[in-house]
């Protein structure tokens, strides 16, 4: 009996020193849990979606920037780049048509249509090629007002698209910036709880599960 009683109180005082290790080991762990939530909050930055908006306004790229969403960087030169080359391509093939169309109409009013390679019209033709290869000087003419028309066309396109492009790297800017601190972490909790208990109505024991999703 004696021997029994030693053994209880040897393994009540091992419950309590484990029990107090663990208390003190909650406490450490709070205790600097709660240092590096201060450390975190005083370190925590967030970017202001106005002023993201106004940066990206002086300069393209520089609302991204200032979100610190560096690896955009590339998307938004890169469209824009693409933009203005096609504006400046597409630009030089309007002049090209438009100063062609504009020559062709002058000698056409006054009878004075020539293959010299001097004029516009014929030196934006192909190598090898002659107004009569083009179906006459009539249908040269259509022609040439068409491509006129069509590159202007493609030269507005590509204005707009700029438009639209600079227009997105200031809507990114703000919304990033407003979503800076949201959390989109993929982690879900799911919680089981089972649940048996006695139906009256019923007169015998029933069973529920409830589900519950944290996220």
């Amino acid at each position: 009996m004696i021997q029994t009683c030693k053994y209880i109180l040897l393994i009540t005082a091992l419950l309590l020193f484990s029990l107090q290790g663990t208390i003190a080991d909650s406490t450490i762990t709070t205790s600097t849990d709660t240092v590096m939530q201060q450390d975190v909050e005083q370190d925590f930055w967030k970017p202001d979606p106005v002023k993201a908006v106004w940066m990206g306004t002086l300069f393209p790229g520089l609302g991204q920037i200032y979100n610190r969403s560096y690896w955009k960087l590339p998307i938004v030169y890169g469209g824009l780049m693409g933009c203005t080359y096609a504006i400046i391509y597409t630009d030089n093939q309007y002049q090209s048509y438009k100063e062609a169309y504009r020559s062709i109409y002058y000698d056409i009013q006054h009878s004075s249509v020539t293959n010299s390679p001097e004029k516009p019209y014929i030196a934006i033709l192909p190598e090898g090629y002659t107004i009569e290869k083009m179906g006459g000087v009539s249908s040269y003419y259509k022609r040439l007002q068409e491509w006129q028309n069509t590159t202007r066309r493609y030269r507005d396109l590509s204005i707009a698209a700029t438009v639209i492009v600079y227009a997105l790297t200031l809507v990114d800017a703000y919304v990033d910036a407003q979503l800076f601190d949201f959390d989109i972490s993929p982690d879900l909790t799911l919680n089981v709880n089972p649940h048996l208990y006695y139906d009256e109505m019923q007169r015998g024991h029933s069973a529920e599960v409830k589900l519950a999703i944290a996220f």
